[in-house]
């Protein structure tokens, strides 16, 4: 058994197909049912972001996991196989750790370095866990993913700027609005965006915030967190956007609802509640996936909309190539520990498979020396006994001591094999830990390459799309939010 990743990102697709494969809250437990019915998955967890929809399974073969998935993100977002082909990534086994490493340093973000997708990948893992989806494999995975990225950002300086996505979507809103200093902020959405959101604003020097949800509780809560930090915030009902919209100046949006939560003719009615000229101008960050603004929004006169589409194109988003390599290094680090790890769990169930065979031979031969000599008294049977297993204890300490440490290097699980086949150890002695990381490169099959038309086969299993952390295929996350 081994982990395949089937994922979508705007490294590799439009907003638009992002949308269409976008999973919320309230579809994630059902997709995550539906591979656990599934005989060739035995473990599952979906990351889904602004900017990614990445599912993490664990399968009993390449071939076979890759249709399952496949077929289960082309029914959910309605693409065809060959259009959802076009757009998605395929990581497996070692590749896939590898990358789930990248993702928690924020490597692969949008914002090069936010440190918000280490709590979407908690969330993630969380989620699959409370759903009994998580078995040693993908808790090991998930537990050492996060540590890469907490050891990332506190060795580098990857994330000194504290940008996120929402930091450079407000830096891009000051250009228009020029300081944010005394103006209102309308935030929609009071999940850990929104959160995010609140706390930027009211470093800003915000005048004032609305935040407006469906549940009004959580928008009260969250108001009042801006209150601890001396801003004037209230909490309203997604029935009074359009009001709060009216008094505005800058709006941030990010639900994870799914189909427009501000409409054109929400925005309309807001415009007309209240005189705006070039004076006064509108500007609307819409930060969800799918998104929350309705296109039209953007043809209307004094309303500027950044989305994800506009800030992957920000400088901001980047980072220092020093910080960026210092980041590589770690995760390449962690990996090789990783992968060791992986590798000596491998060949441990062999090891104590070697250690019961020589116990049952010991006993075997104890029972037919009772049978031979009857009349051995028992401190003497005893003494036998104890230089027996002192002898074959001392034969197998060597022996065994040097396969665990083989089997941390490359290749390593061919000695597990050796012992198994020079002591004919049984085979399923040795398959109470998750299979080994090596790979047999995959082949597409049904269609789904995984790196699409103009994908390559990489190391290691992989099947990419474009070299990774190339500059203009960034990406970044999002916690849904309602």
């Amino acid at each position: 058994m081994s982990v395949l990743l089937v994922g979508i990102s705007h490294r590799s697709a439009p907003v638009a197909v992002l949308e269409k494969v976008a999973i919320t809250d309230d579809d994630r437990p059902k997709l995550i049912d539906r591979m656990l019915a599934s005989s060739r998955i035995s473990e599952a967890m979906i990351v889904s972001t602004c900017n990614r929809v990445e599912v993490y399974a664990v399968v009993d073969a390449f071939h076979g996991g890759l249709a399952e998935v496949g077929d289960l993100l082309s029914n959910h977002s309605g693409l065809a196989m060959p259009d959802l082909t076009r757009h998605a990534y395929v990581r497996y086994s070692e590749a896939a750790a590898e990358h789930l490493f990248a993702v928690a340093s924020g490597l692969d973000s949008m914002v090069v370095g936010e440190q918000q997708v280490l709590s979407q990948i908690r969330s993630a893992y969380s989620s699959a866990d409370a759903q009994q989806a998580v078995g040693r494999t993908l808790h090991e995975l998930a537990q050492h993913a996060l540590r890469v990225g907490k050891r990332v950002h506190s060795e580098t300086g990857i994330d000194r700027a504290g940008a996120s996505v929402v930091s450079v979507a407000l830096e891009r809103a000051t250009t228009v609005l020029g300081p944010l200093t005394g103006k209102t902020a309308v935030v929609v959405g009071a999940g850990a965006m929104g959160g995010l959101a609140v706390a930027h604003l009211s470093r800003a020097g915000i005048g004032r915030i609305i935040v407006v949800n469906r549940t009004i509780d959580r928008a009260r809560r969250l108001a009042a967190t801006a209150g601890t930090h001396g801003v004037p915030a209230t909490g309203y009902e997604l029935s009074r956007l359009t009001e709060a919209m009216a008094d505005a100046d800058v709006v941030v949006s990010c639900t994870g609802a799914v189909g427009a939560v501000i409409t054109l003719a929400d925005t309309h009615n807001a415009l007309a509640d209240r005189d705006r000229t070039g004076q006064r101008p509108l500007v609307f960050c819409d930060l969800g996936l799918p998104r929350d603004v309705e296109h039209a929004v953007t043809g209307l006169p004094g309303v500027t909309v950044i989305d994800i589409e506009t800030l992957q194109r920000d400088p901001a988003a980047g980072a220092a190539a020093d910080d960026t390599a210092a980041a590589r290094t770690i995760v390449a680090d962690e990996l090789a520990k990783y992968l060791a790890g992986q590798r000596m769990a491998e060949v441990t169930p062999t090891v104590a498979a070697l250690r019961q065979r020589a116990a049952e031979v010991v006993e075997a031969e104890l029972l037919r020396l009772d049978s031979r000599l009857p009349g051995l008294a028992d401190p003497e049977r005893d003494e036998v006994a104890r230089t027996v297993r002192r002898v074959v204890d001392k034969l197998l300490h060597a022996p065994t001591v040097r396969v665990k440490q083989l089997a941390t290097t490359p290749g390593g699980d061919s000695y597990a094999e050796a012992l198994r086949e020079l002591f004919e150890l049984k085979p399923g002695a040795a398959q109470a830990v998750a299979a080994p990381m090596e790979i047999t490169p995959p082949v597409p099959l049904g269609g789904l390459s995984g790196a699409g038309q103009q994908g390559r086969a990489g190391r290691d299993g992989e099947v990419v799309l474009a070299d990774d952390f190339t500059p203009g295929h960034q990406d970044d996350e999002q916690e849904h939010s309602a």
